[in-house]
Protein backbone atom coordinates (compact mmCIF):
# COMPACT_ATOMS: atom_id res chain seq x y z
CA UNK A 1 0.00 0.00 0.00
CA UNK A 2 1.14 3.48 -0.78
CA UNK A 3 0.94 6.75 1.11
CA UNK A 4 -1.73 9.28 0.41
CA UNK A 5 -0.61 12.32 -1.46
CA UNK A 6 -0.52 15.41 0.74
CA UNK A 7 -1.88 18.69 -0.55
CA UNK A 8 0.56 21.41 -1.40
CA UNK A 9 0.23 24.44 0.88
CA UNK A 10 -1.64 27.37 -0.69
CA UNK A 11 0.57 30.08 -2.20
CA UNK A 12 1.25 33.10 -0.02
CA UNK A 13 -0.68 36.25 -0.82
CA UNK A 14 1.47 39.01 -2.22
CA UNK A 15 0.93 42.26 -0.36
CA UNK A 16 0.58 45.32 -2.60
CA UNK A 17 3.41 47.81 -2.47
CA UNK A 18 2.51 51.12 -0.84
CA UNK A 19 3.68 54.42 -2.27
CA UNK A 20 6.56 56.21 -0.59
CA UNK A 21 6.52 59.36 -2.74
CA UNK A 22 3.48 61.60 -2.89
CA UNK A 23 2.08 64.78 -4.43
CA UNK A 24 2.67 67.98 -2.47
CA UNK A 25 -0.58 69.69 -1.39
CA UNK A 26 1.05 73.12 -1.61
CA UNK A 27 2.98 73.12 -4.90
CA UNK A 28 1.20 70.14 -6.59
CA UNK A 29 4.42 68.53 -7.85
CA UNK A 30 4.07 64.78 -8.36
CA UNK A 31 6.36 62.53 -6.34
CA UNK A 32 8.09 65.44 -4.63
CA UNK A 33 7.09 64.53 -1.07
CA UNK A 34 9.08 61.82 0.66
CA UNK A 35 8.33 60.29 4.04
CA UNK A 36 10.90 59.33 6.65
CA UNK A 37 9.89 57.15 9.57
CA UNK A 38 12.03 56.98 12.70
CA UNK A 39 10.73 54.07 14.76
CA UNK A 40 13.40 54.60 17.43
CA UNK A 41 11.97 58.00 18.41
CA UNK A 42 8.44 57.34 17.06
CA UNK A 43 8.56 60.34 14.73
CA UNK A 44 7.32 60.59 11.16
CA UNK A 45 8.45 63.36 8.81
CA UNK A 46 7.17 64.24 5.35
CA UNK A 47 9.00 66.87 3.33
CA UNK A 48 8.55 68.36 -0.14
CA UNK A 49 11.81 68.54 -2.06
CA UNK A 50 10.49 71.36 -4.29
CA UNK A 51 8.84 73.91 -1.99
CA UNK A 52 10.38 72.77 1.31
CA UNK A 53 7.14 72.28 3.27
CA UNK A 54 7.50 69.86 6.20
CA UNK A 55 5.18 68.05 8.56
CA UNK A 56 6.09 65.90 11.55
CA UNK A 57 3.91 63.70 13.73
CA UNK A 58 4.14 60.83 16.15
CA UNK A 59 3.89 57.31 14.80
CA UNK A 60 3.56 53.81 16.20
CA UNK A 61 4.99 50.45 15.22
CA UNK A 62 2.28 49.81 12.62
CA UNK A 63 2.56 53.18 10.84
CA UNK A 64 3.56 53.43 7.19
CA UNK A 65 4.59 56.36 5.00
CA UNK A 66 1.04 56.77 3.70
CA UNK A 67 -0.21 57.22 7.28
CA UNK A 68 2.08 60.19 7.93
CA UNK A 69 1.15 61.74 4.57
CA UNK A 70 -2.56 61.24 5.33
CA UNK A 71 -2.13 62.93 8.72
CA UNK A 72 -0.52 65.89 6.92
CA UNK A 73 -3.42 66.17 4.46
CA UNK A 74 -5.93 65.93 7.33
CA UNK A 75 -4.12 68.68 9.26
CA UNK A 76 -4.16 70.93 6.17
CA UNK A 77 -7.88 70.34 5.71
CA UNK A 78 -8.58 71.11 9.38
CA UNK A 79 -6.73 74.42 9.12
CA UNK A 80 -8.49 75.40 5.91
CA UNK A 81 -11.96 74.43 7.11
CA UNK A 82 -14.25 77.32 8.10
CA UNK A 83 -14.00 77.83 11.84
CA UNK A 84 -11.24 75.24 12.09
CA UNK A 85 -7.90 75.37 13.77
CA UNK A 86 -6.35 78.71 12.82
CA UNK A 87 -6.64 79.85 16.42
CA UNK A 88 -7.16 83.51 15.49
CA UNK A 89 -10.96 83.28 15.39
CA UNK A 90 -11.29 81.85 18.89
CA UNK A 91 -9.02 84.47 20.44
CA UNK A 92 -10.95 87.30 18.79
CA UNK A 93 -14.26 85.89 20.06
CA UNK A 94 -12.90 85.64 23.61
CA UNK A 95 -11.67 89.24 23.49
CA UNK A 96 -15.07 90.46 22.30
CA UNK A 97 -16.80 88.57 25.13
CA UNK A 98 -14.44 90.09 27.69
CA UNK A 99 -15.11 93.60 26.34
CA UNK A 100 -18.88 93.06 26.58
CA UNK A 101 -18.52 91.83 30.17
CA UNK A 102 -16.49 94.92 31.10
CA UNK A 103 -19.09 97.26 29.60
CA UNK A 104 -21.88 95.82 31.79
Amino acid sequence: MGKRKSKAPPPKKVQPKLDTQFTCPFCNHDKSVTAKLDFQQYKGLVECSVCGQKYACTIDDLSAAIDVYSDWIDACERLNAPGGGGGGDEEEEEEEEEEKALRR
